[in-house]
């Protein structure tokens, strides 16, 4: 009996090596399990519809195409591990994620470090800039968001704001970035705090900032904690000012919608022309829901355009694709969410910016 049961798991292992050999694979790091499950599952589903599009295409070099998705847990220690595993164990050449910054930076060094491809889909610190020659990132950064939602509030008639954002290298980068372009336009931060991330309660922070009187809240956060976050602020009866969320639906992803409503904000572009309205349809139709986030079409963009790099390469090789992204991004892919031209330090040209408001969800203005 144990003979047999040792030959089943070696035909079991064979199997699974030789299904391995059959598919063309890329790996995923998200947060689908911590404060950030929200987002993480809606780019997993993101991911999936993009793996459907690949394969009714005809695969990748004439093979089945596969994303092997490792969650975070939205740490950046678990993220390392993950990461270690999709390199080490899976051998995947292109690694697309996570979503904080903070998360992001230190497991793509990792990534970079090991010469794999790493795609940026969602995190936004100017230091994605920095990673190295094996890192591409699809999404607007710090620097061009702060200065579009300083216009935006500025255009509302804001003139005396507080800002609150996380104690992280993301919120460091937006209070400091937005208080620069604000100030510039003549506008005053009246009240700046950084909250430390986990906490039960943010009555103190709020209360903090209220004392300054300002005309309106400036503020970021991520999924479960802006819940409480704007739970205390409309009890506290904060809500009578102007609440502007920078990127509004990662903000307002677990937030109940009678609190969330009326609030403004800004997001980057989610999807744009004939295939961001194919793609929200498809996406409609597969999980009977629209997205739930603005971050769902890079992640789609980033799984069609490695496919079509490996499919241009004729090679799963690492250095191979980034070639071919690099040559992808030349001539301006056309992704869900508009034209992907990159520069020559692989970043995108001219990302794509959202006016938003919640109105039952989250719509343009």
């Amino acid at each position: 009996m144990k003979l047999r049961m040792t030959s089943l798991a070696l035909l079991a292992l064979i199997g699974s090596a030789v299904q391995a050999q059959d598919t063309i694979q890329m790996g995923a790091v998200l947060s689908l399990t911590g404060s950030n499950a929200t987002v993480g599952e809606d780019v997993r589903r993101a991911v999936a519809l993009a793996v459907d599009k690949v394969n009714a295409s005809g695969g990748v070099l004439g093979k089945k195409f596969n994303v092997i998705v490792e969650d975070s847990g939205g740490n950046p220690t678990t993220a390392l591990n993950s990461a270690r595993k999709l390199v080490s164990v899976d051998k995947v050449p292109v690694v697309i994620g996570e979503y904080s910054s903070g998360i992001t930076l230190p497991m793509a060094q990792y990534l970079v470090k090991e010469g794999v491809t790493h795609i940026n889909i969602a995190s936004t610190s100017v230091k994605i800039r920095e990673l190295g020659a094996t890192s591409f990132n699809l999404i607007g950064l710090e620097n061009l968001g702060n200065k579009f939602s300083a216009a935006d509030t500025w255009a509302l008639g804001y003139r005396k704001v507080a800002m609150l954002a996380p104690n992280n290298a993301y919120g460091q980068g937006v209070a400091h970035g937005f208080k620069e372009e604000f100030t510039k336009l003549g506008g005053q931060i009246v009240s700046e705090v950084l909250y430390t991330q986990g906490q039960s309660t943010y009555r103190r922070e709020l209360q903090q900032m209220s004392r300054a009187e300002p005309d309106a809240y400036i503020y970021t956060a991520y999924g479960q904690e802006s819940a409480v976050l704007n739970r205390e602020a409309f009890e506290l009866g904060l809500r009578a000012k102007p609440w502007y969320a920078i990127l509004l639906s990662m903000s307002l992803s677990d937030t109940p919608a009678a609190v969330a409503q009326g609030q403004l904000g800004m997001e980057v572009g989610n999807v744009y022309g004939e295939a961001g309205r194919a793609y929200q349809a498809a996406f409609n139709a597969k999980y009977k829901e629209g997205t739930k986030t603005s971050y769902t079409g890079y992640a789609y963009d980033a799984v069609l355009m490695t496919a079509a790099a490996m499919n241009k390469a004729r090679s799963t090789e690492p250095a191979a694709v980034q070639a071919a992204l690099t040559e992808l991004g030349k001539g301006g892919y056309v992704g869900v969410t508009g034209p992907i031209v990159f520069d020559d330090q692989r970043q995108r040209i001219d990302p794509p910016y959202a006016k938003l408001k919640y109105d039952g969800k989250v719509v343009p203005r």
